[in-house]
């Protein structure tokens, strides 16, 4: 099993990086969470992996950090969640925040991601919860409901199915006092 991916960032694109080890390059699949520590190329890294074996592929999957690879390995223990579906989720927040979600029962968190419906986020919800609240013996965070505009825009846009990183982007650089002032400005931005 690899563990532990070390070396030289030889390409960084959206959805994978590729690690130079002693001449050898690793292409692991990552998060957008993850992506956001890898530094640009030609500087080293280490990240945690997890190889998944298949009659046709050999695919090299890697994190951040340890408890990103935990939490990809108990979405996978999830019927119907595969490596593609674990890594979306996964690109939704950080680990700690998507524990959080999972022990708050928030399935809107986990319906926002593409690939996964109703019943998918309620099945991670009803299949993991337990196995957070095993890991989380004390509430590691507290989810309040956030009476920031921006936060409540960013809510909203997630709501409309645009991904955590889009809401981001598109409300980055917009104007506005009030929620609906913000994603107004957001979608027609989005539009150009």
């Amino acid at each position: 099993m690899i563990a532990l991916v070390s070396g030289t960032v030889a390409v960084r694109r959206v959805d994978h990086v590729v690690i130079d080890c002693g001449g050898v390059g690793y292409r692991l699949a990552v998060s957008s969470e993850t992506l956001r520590r890898v530094p640009a190329a030609g500087n080293e890294v280490a990240l945690h992996a997890h190889l998944i074996v298949r009659d046709d592929a050999l695919t090299l999957y890697g994190f951040a950090t340890e408890d990103e690879r935990e939490l990809f390995l108990m979405l996978l223990s999830v019927q119907s969640v595969g490596p593609k579906v674990a890594l979306a989720v996964l690109s939704g927040g950080s680990p700690a925040e998507l524990l959080a979600a999972l022990a708050a029962g928030d399935s809107a968190r986990f319906q926002a991601v593409p690939g996964i419906g109703k019943r998918t986020a309620e099945r991670i919800i009803v299949e993991l919860r337990e196995k957070v609240s095993a890991t989380m013996p004390e509430p590691v965070i507290t989810i309040t409901r956030s009476e920031d505009p921006r936060a409540l825009a960013r809510e909203g846009l997630i709501g409309l199915g645009y991904t955590p990183q889009e809401s981001d982007q598109l409300l980055d650089g917009v104007a506005g006092r009030r929620p609906e002032e913000l994603i107004a400005a957001a979608l027609r931005a989005a539009r150009r």
